[in-house]
């Protein structure tokens, strides 16, 4: 059982010209530190609406359109680069040195979990209320066009039931809307057992070679035939699920600053700290494999003391609960 009330639907989210660079090693889609954080800064902005508040965030990916373009050379694996502006023009027609960026279109569905209780009469009007502050907001840096017409893109709250039983029965109705559309996990415990087999053959190996391993195409030999046994077949190393490198949060570099003692930080009332990104491994889950709501959401987990503030996913706990029959 959960602490949560409702869910919170957020259905097919037009994201424009969103950040596609969300750490140093990889591109692609936001990290889920975005969304978490739009939760937050959602939860923030309604205010008085609510009391208890957000309680993490599922990620549903229906489109993602990143904008590259691949140059003409002439060769075939031409590799794509990011479409790159010069802004702003000055009053003379001279523009500004290109700043590397990159940047994607998106559609995505939001599942957030509510800690709070509302009444049915509130279900009339409180979700639209909601969807008007998500409209003024920017998503991973993007900003979010207007719903199109129609229930199927209609906000909802779902207020959920109070037995396991019914939750199933409401996320087994919920989840078909969900599609056609894939739904971001975090698969640690692959990153783990690939470490483990990596080692085997390497004893030196570490978890950047496991995550590299694991986001690379390995073309491997097979075994050769007895009729030719000179020959061998060469194909690329099969493996389980749609896996992707993830930046899932940060570590820290130095120790924990007080409030004021660095310069030019953002926000001089809060302690501050250096880190970098650290990267795990995801996956790209169909929402009709998936079991639980609990299973889809993303929440954030911080350590001061270790200096690791990341974003963590159950998908794998209540995978294997329901392996074992008891969910």
């Amino acid at each position: 059982m959960t602490d949560l009330k409702a869910l919170l639907i957020l259905p097919r989210l037009r994201v424009q010209s969103a950040n596609a660079v969300s750490g140093p090693l990889t591109w692609g889609f936001p990290s889920p530190t975005a969304f978490t954080g739009f939760a937050h800064a959602l939860e923030r902005k309604l205010g008085s609406l609510l009391e208890e508040g957000f309680e993490g965030v599922g990620i549903i990916c229906h489109r993602f359109e990143p904008q590259v373009f691949q140059p003409p050379s002439g060769y075939k694996y031409t590799p794509y680069v990011f479409c790159l502006t010069r802004n702003p023009v000055d009053k003379d027609g001279s523009t500004s040195a290109l700043v590397e960026e990159g940047r994607a279109h998106l559609e995505v569905t939001l599942v957030i979990g509510v800690k709070d209780d509302f009444y049915p009469e509130d279900l009339i009007h409180l979700p639209q209320r909601m969807m008007e502050a998500v409209l003024s907001m920017r998503l991973a840096g993007g900003s979010i066009l207007p719903q199109r017409p129609g229930k199927r893109y209609a906000p909802e709250i779902l207020t959920l039931a109070a037995d396991a039983a019914g939750q199933q029965k409401q996320f087994r109705d919920l989840k078909r809307n969900f599609l056609p559309g894939f739904a971001l996990t975090l698969r640690d415990d692959k990153l783990r057992l690939a470490l483990e087999s990596l080692r085997e053959q390497h004893p030196d190996a570490t978890a950047l070679d496991a995550l590299l391993d694991l986001s690379r195409l390995n073309i491997e030999p097979g075994e050769p035939s007895e009729a030719h046994p000179e020959q061998v077949e060469w194909s690329v190393r099969k493996r389980e699920g749609w896996l992707v490198p993830l930046p899932i949060g940060y570590a820290g570099l130095s120790e924990l600053y007080l409030p004021g003692e660095v310069l030019n930080v953002r926000d001089a009332d809060t302690p501050f700290r250096f880190v970098e990104s650290i990267y795990s491994i995801g996956e790209w889950v169909s929402p009709h494999r998936f079991t639980s709501f609990q299973q889809l959401l993303w929440h954030t987990q911080a350590d001061a003391e270790q200096g690791i503030y990341r974003c963590i996913n159950r998908y794998t706990d209540y995978l294997n609960d329901a392996t074992d029959g008891i969910a």
